[in-house]
């Protein structure tokens, strides 16, 4: 699903970002990306899904390689994806299933099926009934979930959440856990980034530190010790 060979990415005017990376996520799988602000989470998930590309080393997605896809090739690419950022970015001038529709439409369902899929989607995150209504009426989580169900319009076999839990509080960070493992259950693979220690040792997924631009610490190696030669980071 996800492998990373020895990458590496530099920026021109901040220097390396991230420094011979090498991982592999697969079909299905489950995996958190921790590690302190700066570490190098958001370069990854970017890599990821192809908004930059690496200086060195090769980043594979769903059997696309980053170096050799075409500009104009990446939102089609992106389509088999599902995104969810920390600050939800929904259209504060659409209802919730207004969101979603608009979602569908610019990737080309069909009209007619639209409102059916919106329905679907919106049962399925547990807003049956928040459809009329707007971003400023929901509550934070809400609000995310709303943002989840229009990450998941076209199906996509991975999703990629980065810090989706990072507005909340504890008990709307639960209900979206669990969002996510249940989607995660129903066979998509889930990349969360996240600084939230507390969940990530509650949960038994697999753990990807990442602090200084390096992979630290990946709990499906045995032989990796955590924190690598660095202190953990510690929640924000």
């Amino acid at each position: 699903m996800i492998r990373f060979s020895h990458v590496t990415k530099e920026y021109p005017r901040t220097g390396v970002a991230l420094s011979n990376a090498s991982f592999r996520i697969g079909k299905g799988e489950f995996a958190f990306l921790t590690g302190p602000s700066g570490a190098g989470k958001s370069t990854i998930l970017k890599l990821v899904y192809m908004e930059e590309r690496p200086t060195s080393g090769d980043v594979r997605v769903g059997g696309i390689q980053a170096n050799e896809i075409k500009r104009r090739d990446i939102p089609i690419f992106r389509r088999r994806l599902g995104i969810v950022f920390q600050d939800f970015r929904l259209l504060e001038d659409r209802t919730a299933e207004q969101n979603i529709a608009f979602a569908l439409e610019v990737t080309g369902s069909s009209r007619d099926a639209i409102p059916g899929k919106v329905s679907r989607l919106l049962t399925q995150v547990g807003l049956a009934s928040k459809g009329p209504s707007y971003p400023r009426e929901l509550s934070g989580g809400e609000q995310q979930r709303v943002a989840i169900a229009r990450a998941l319009v076209n199906d996509p076999v991975l999703l990629i959440a980065d810090e989706p839990t990072g507005n909340l509080d504890e008990r709307a960070m639960r209900g979206i856990f669990q969002l996510l493992r249940d989607i995660n259950a129903s066979g998509t693979a889930v990349l969360m980034a996240t600084h939230n220690l507390g969940l990530v040792r509650r949960s038994e997924f697999r753990v990807i530190e990442i602090n200084r631009g390096q992979i630290v610490f990946d709990s499906a190696d045995s032989s990796s010790p955590p924190g690598g030669n660095d202190p953990p980071p510690t929640d924000v």
